[in-house]
């Protein structure tokens, strides 16, 4: 694999990049989607998939305050429950890093990383030296993970070094002191071929995780799309050696579609993904019915109303 970073070596690795078979991949994600596992797994899935929850709030209305009790909620999801685990990150705007950071750091969520979206969330409709400020700003707020988005336009026109040299430029500014997240907003991508190729230039130009959407476009993190990134990621690891991580986000509400991802992940790119540092769900309200949902489990009931907090 010869990619020296220029527009030519990178559209010919890419034109080279075996197609996506449609139909077989939608075919699988429907076979996969109906597995079924036993109660004992389905609670080793369930604090899984708690423990890889990108506890996400991304409102305009958010406020100080709000933020502070998603905090409480990451470090202790269910604050009558010791042995459940900690989420696997907070996310949130900029100006909500150092209000989450401080806050985690205050009530033992210091091993929680806050991750910030930057490069002009949701569109990417800026220069790139604004979404250099802008992630800048992240990080001197205390960020340990950046969400960025790429420019799709770019994309979709054609601009492939444009885009590679985009998301090469954050992750520098990243450094060490940050992983890179970044959101191919996929659906609108259109065709799953380009979901494999911005995979690849993502990877290629350095992020640490590719991630679905931003969850302000429809869809989002369809099984499909989840399965061709994820088939991405291994096939890179078999190219590279580099494991690269995986984060679906929009749409996945239940403790069923978080168990259908854990199935889609050790099916597609194997067990060594099944961990926070290698899969990440971005989600908000998927918190709440994966806790019911293991209280149930736990005493063969459901809760009551005011079990789980109201995010």
């Amino acid at each position: 694999m010869i990619i020296d970073g220029s527009e030519s070596s990178l559209k010919k690795f890419l034109a080279e990049l075996s197609p996506v078979d449609q139909v077989g991949a939608e075919a699988r994600a429907v076979m996969l989607a109906t597995r079924s596992i036993k109660t004992t797994s389905k609670a080793w899935a369930i604090d899984t998939a708690i423990s890889m929850i990108d506890l996400t709030t991304l409102e305009g209305a958010d406020s100080p305050g709000k933020v502070r009790a998603l905090c409480a909620k990451a470090v202790r999801p269910d604050p009558t429950d010791s042995t459940v685990p900690s989420v696997g990150a907070i996310c949130v705007y900029n100006d909500m890093v150092k209000i989450t950071r401080s806050e985690l750091d205050a009530i033992g969520g210091k091993d929680i990383p806050v991750a910030a979206v930057a490069t002009a969330f949701p569109s990417g409709r800026a220069s790139i030296a604004v979404k250099k400020i802008d992630t800048q700003d992240a990080l001197d707020a205390g960020a340990n993970e950046i969400d960025m988005v790429i420019d799709r336009g770019a994309f979709l026109s054609g601009k492939i070094g444009e885009v590679f040299d985009e998301i090469k430029t954050i992750k520098e500014i990243c450094g060490n002191k940050a992983h890179l997240k970044v959101i191919l907003e996929t659906g609108e991508l259109v065709t799953y071929d380009n979901v494999r190729k911005a995979s690849y230039l993502a990877m290629l130009a350095g992020a640490d995780f590719i991630k679905t959407s931003t969850g302000k476009v429809s869809p989002a993190a369809t099984a499909p799309v989840v399965l061709v990134m994820l088939e991405a990621v291994r096939d890179y690891f078999a190219l590279t050696g580099s494991r690269i991580g995986v984060k679906p986000a929009g749409g996945i509400r239940t403790t069923k579609d978080a168990i259908k991802q854990l199935v889609l992940v050790n099916e597609t790119a194997g067990s060594e993904w099944l961990k926070p540092s290698l899969f990440r769900i971005g989600a908000s309200a998927l918190l709440n019915d994966l806790l019911m949902q293991r209280m149930k489990l736990r005493t063969g009931h459901y809760a009551g109303a005011n079990y789980v907090t109201v995010d």
